[in-house]
């Protein structure tokens, strides 16, 4: 399997009264992709629309020139691109380090990184816009912003080169509406009173990107954002609705993981979790020490 790193071609200027952006030639194609191994662990690449995550950023340097990307285009370090490994290809996410506040939209165009416990690799410039180009990593937040567009302008929906009719093959999204009755009780069966539910409370770091943010463009500019002035790392296990599961894992790994509650969408969620820690160092061997005793989906997270 091919796995080529980063990439975009020469830049184009979109139409006025858009802004500039970073977009090569040819594109790429828009694709999810199948199920992909690499050093013994699977990755699902899938639509992730809701996508919002914490983690460490890391970047490529200019070793890669020429090379292609996951989506057919050509890496650049001073293009604004990454790599990820499950989002569709390509598309635009901003990522927010959060230890500065600086953030911006990038174009996701190819897989990795396949360094344990990152979350997304970031070229050259994107790495000095967000101020981390000297020191290596960082603590981000990536989120989920559109598909890419086109040098027109216009959204991206397969990629360029794609037949018309094969972009226009996907069925229509659902637009009835959807009712529900409730079911008669059962006789002779004792029912429990009905569970008493909370609003989720507000994201714990920055603002998530809302529809003033679906235009971001990947054109260079950094923007501020409030975050914690403090954060820690923790390296997750897995985060279950149901309390037994997360026990049976917690047992499974050892004894210093811990279960802690978050609720998110008015739903009690059971997180399986080391930590805190202080430095990428530290997590980074406990992350490996976990996957080592069967954690297979480690990772690190931020808070």
């Amino acid at each position: 399997m091919l796995l080529a790193v980063f990439a975009a071609g020469c830049a184009t200027t979109a139409p006025q009264p858009r802004p500039s952006v970073t977009v090569p030639p040819n594109t790429g194609v828009y694709r999810i992709g199948n199920p992909y191994q690499i050093g013994g662990t699977w990755y699902y690449p899938r639509e992730q629309p809701d996508y919002d995550e914490t983690g460490i950023a890391s970047w490529y340097g200019p070793g890669f020139y020429g090379n292609l990307t996951a989506d057919g285009e050509l890496f650049s370090s001073q293009d604004l691109t990454a790599a990820h490994k499950t989002l569709p290809l390509p598309v635009n996410v901003r990522v927010t380090n959060l230890e500065n506040g600086q953030s911006i939209v990038v174009r996701v165009n190819d897989r990795g990184p396949f360094a344990q416990g990152r979350i997304i690799d970031l070229s050259e410039r994107a790495a000095r816009l967000l101020g981390f180009f000297d020191k290596g990593t960082a603590r981000v937040r990536v989120q989920y912003v559109a598909r890419a567009d086109l040098p027109n302008g216009k959204p991206q929906p397969f990629g360029a080169g794609t037949p018309e009719n094969v972009q226009n093959a996907l069925p229509a999204v659902p637009s009835g509406a959807v009712t529900s009755d409730a079911l008669a009780p059962v006789p002779g069966v004792k029912l429990a009173p009905p569970s008493q539910t909370v609003a989720a409370p507000p994201p714990p770091l920055a603002t998530s990107v809302g529809l003033a943010d679906a235009g971001a463009l990947p054109n260079g500019q950094v923007t501020r954002v409030p975050v914690p002035a403090v954060t820690h790392l923790y390296v997750q296990l897995g985060a279950f609705s149901n309390y037994q599961n997360a026990q049976r894992l917690a047992a499974r790994v050892g004894a210093d993981v811990k279960i802690s509650t978050i609720q998110r969408n008015r739903q009690t969620l059971y997180r399986v979790r080391s930590g805190p820690f202080a430095s990428t160092d530290e997590a980074d061997q406990a992350l490996t020490s976990l996957l080592n005793r069967g954690g297979a989906d480690a990772h690190i997270v931020v808070e």
